[in-house]
This record gives structure tokens, C-alpha cells and sequence, in this order.
């Protein structure tokens, strides 16, 4: 019998940036199913809503049949646990991305042993954009069309940052 092969690509998404896409786009090549799974709580000030993110993340992959999009609130390991899911996936830009995601991985290995991580390259164009970044220049009226999926640049020009 042949194993499904599906990743989880977690994350708070707030925006969801053209770096983020890419990886998402990128990983469909490599397993059969992507799961985008948008936090539903995070400790960080966020600036679109629960569902504004979530309704984007679904707009942004509305023509991808391999790409499903989910949520999920506490841990992510419980998540993963709850669905059955052995395979996570995580985007780095730079060495910095490298150090705290090891952490993580590390701390959901710890949790579930099951569990593998998989870290996967940004696309150099990417490399320089965060979603901090992002919602700055958008604060101060800079254009993100370059940066954002067009859904979420429709959604910045729209918002009081």
C-alpha cells in the first residue's frame, strides 16, 4: 500500500507574503498534499483578523487542488496529532530563521517523536521579506504589490495601519 504523502506548512500568516506562496508552490512538487495550517492564536499583534487570514490563505490557493487550507489554535503538535500528521515543513530565509527553527523542531520532536521536520530554502527573491517588514512599509504607504499575493495588497490598502 502506498502512503499519502502530506505536509503541514503552519504558520500565523499575517500578511501571507509572495515568500510564503512560494514555498507552498514549491513543496507540491515534492508531496502529493499541502496543508496550510493558519494559527489561529499567536503572541504577536496581528494585524488582520482570524478569518481575514485564513479567508486570504484560501483565496491565494483557490485553484491548487493539492493544497488544502486549515487552522488550528494551541500547540501544533497536537494538531499534527489530531489529523494523523507525521510531516511538518518550514521556510528559511537566513541563518537566523535556521537557529529558531531548530529550536522548534527540536521542542516538537521532543513532544512527538513521530513528527519529522522539513526545512525548505526560500527563493532568493523572497529572502529579504518577513511579514514585519511588509506591514511597515504598507504602514507607511510604500507599495507591496511586489511582496504580497495581489488578494493581500487588495486587503493592506483597505486596512488603518
Amino acid at each position: 500500500m502506498m502512503k499519502k504523502s502530506t505536509v503541514v506548512y503552519p504558520g500565523f500568516f499575517d500578511p501571507f507574503t509572495l515568500g510564503h506562496q512560494d514555498i507552498v508552490v514549491r513543496a507540491t512538487e515534492v508531496f502529493e498534499e499541502v496543508v496550510v495550517a493558519v494559527a489561529k492564536d499567536s503572541p504577536k499583534v496581528s494585524l488582520f483578523s482570524f478569518p481575514e487570514r485564513f479567508e486570504m490563505a484560501v483565496e491565494i490557493f483557490k485553484d491548487r487542488k493539492n493544497v488544502k487550507v486549515d487552522s488550528f489554535d494551541g500547540l501544533l503538535i497536537n494538531y499534527m496529532k489530531k489529523n494523523g500528521d507525521k510531516v511538518l515543513l518550514r521556510g528559511l530565509r537566513t541563518v537566523s530563521d535556521f537557529e529558531y527553527e531548530f529550536q522548534m523542531a527540536q521542542a516538537n520532536k521532543t513532544l512527538d517523536a513521530s513528527v519529522e521536520t522539513f526545512f525548505m530554502m526560500t527563493d532568493s527573491r523572497y529572502s529579504y521579506l518577513s511579514s514585519t517588514l511588509i506591514r511597515e512599509i504598507a504602514r507607511l504607504d510604500g507599495d507591496i504589490g511586489q511582496m504580497v499575493p495581489k488578494i493581500v495588497s487588495q486587503r493592506m490598502k483597505n486596512k488603518k495601519i
